[in-house]
């Protein structure tokens, strides 16, 4: 990670803030005035209470996540699908390698960074943690985002969703009547944080995606206190396990919907050791903001993607924008009810999120909604285009069933008449420059 820090400095992507603040909500609303201005990272150099700068706002630029991941078309779903088909043809032990042991500090886990987001958190959180488990039967890597509540040196709270790959490890663990050892990776290598963003099928190794990604295999070193081996330029490792059938209460916090999750009984993570890489930089993420979207609606969006061309020809992007529950596919019409066929596809490739799903042609821009709409509105009838799915689950934390219920929204010209709609243009528009006429 600071690699990547130091090559977007030499850009000029990142602001550096020298005045100290407080981790206690100033951290936080600096933060978001900062990403309401531009997508440059920003560097606090001093926080109250800790050593250690904090950078944040890495990821929140879908150019940058696309650079990472080697989309240079900005199609960041059709990338991660090569990379998933490369990733079934190569054994997970052939893309890590150990390395050499790094001079790393040990540290209390109260030394980081204790950020309080929110107004009515229940206290400080690591949002940015990324777990790192292997599977007790399977011996597959998992990376996976968390939040974690911070207890006391010794104690993490962290809310793993029933749906969550980290769950199905901490039940099998369970199971056998074992906690689970697992690292808490803050501050990870730009490769290794969008592999756990993006979402792969359970026997497939997460860590393996990273040295694809990466194009070269993951240097690690063994842990400290439990059997893992975790990837060397990690800036903070926090060692420990998941104890198994313990859960104690967890929240509130403000979560990426924009409201509180009350306080629920969630799992206990026992700490058993902190170590800093050298000149170690923590990265904080805000919730709900860019940098949280970003990487979350481009991971489904990958996902949904990599069901669609598995079902109906013709897909070649898709999106979840504005918002992560909003499901836009563009598609290059071949028939008749292709849309159609394309909307209930989606439906089934994620049931967590796809609350809307709209299909648009390949002449609209699927990140403009004003664009969907725009096609919506002008391309057909809208009564009979528009589909209500009544009573479908949704998403998993969901008691009143809040997010039941589908609306499916097609959005394209109709098939025999296609020739209709085509859109007018200027010829040489996109090239102008108004200073060149004004100056």
């Amino acid at each position: 990670m600071q690699a990547y820090l130091s090559s977007l400095a030499a850009a000029g992507q990142v602001r550096v803030i020298n005045r100290e603040v407080d981790p206690r909500f100033e951290l936080a609303a600096v933060t978001r005035a900062a990403q309401q201005e531009d997508e440059r990272v920003t560097l606090f150099n001093k926080v109250k209470g800790t050593r250690l700068p904090v950078a944040t706002n890495l990821y929140g630029s879908r150019k940058r996540l696309c650079d990472i991941a080697g989309a240079a078309n900005g199609n960041f779903c059709r990338r991660w699908v090569e990379l998933a088909e490369q990733l079934a043809a190569l054994p997970a032990s052939r893309m890590a390698r150990p390395a050499g042991d790094p001079a790393r500090t040990p540290a209390r886990l109260g030394e980081l960074p204790l950020i309080t987001y929110f107004e009515k958190d229940g206290g400080p959180y690591f949002t940015s943690a990324i777990y790192l488990a292997r599977h007790p039967d399977t011996g597959v890597h998992n990376l996976s985002f968390h939040r974690s509540q911070y207890i006391s040196d010794q104690e993490l709270r962290v809310r793993i969703g029933t749906t969550h790959d980290l769950n199905k490890y901490v039940s099998a663990a369970e199971q056998r009547g074992e906690s689970l050892p697992a690292a808490l990776l803050i501050g990870v290598a730009p490769e290794i944080f969008v592999a756990a963003c993006a979402s792969l099928r359970t026997e497939e190794d997460e860590l393996a995606a990273a040295a694809l990604i990466r194009g070269s295999p993951i240097e690690t070193v063994s842990c400290r206190t439990i059997n893992l081996q975790v990837p060397a330029d990690t800036q903070i490792v926090v060692e420990g396990r998941f104890l198994a059938n313990e859960r104690r209460p967890e929240g509130p916090f403000g979560e990426f919907m924009g409201y509180y999750v009350p306080m629920g009984d969630n799992h206990v993570f026992e700490v058993s050791a902190v170590s800093l890489a050298q000149n170690a930089v923590f990265h904080s993420l805000l919730c709900g903001s860019p940098e949280d979207m970003y990487p979350l609606d481009l991971a489904t969006a990958a996902r949904i993607y990599r069901h669609l061309v598995q079902q109906v020809p013709g897909v070649i992007n898709v999106a979840c924008y504005p918002f992560i529950m909003n499901t836009v596919v563009q598609i290059r019409q071949e028939y008749a009810g292709h849309a159609r066929e394309v909307l209930r596809a989606a439906v089934d490739a994620n049931h967590d999120y796809s609350k809307t799903c709209m299909v648009v042609d390949e002449d609209v821009d699927l990140y403009n909604l004003n664009d969907v709409w725009w096609a919506y509105l002008t391309r057909g009838r809208a009564d009979q285009r528009a589909e209500i799915l009544h009573d479908l689950p949704g998403f998993y934390r969901d008691p009143h069933k809040d997010h039941w219920g589908r609306l499916l929204i097609d959005a394209t010209k109709p098939f025999h008449r296609m020739a209709e709609f085509e859109r007018k243009r200027i010829p040489g528009a996109d090239g102008i420059r108004l200073s060149d006429y004004t100056g």
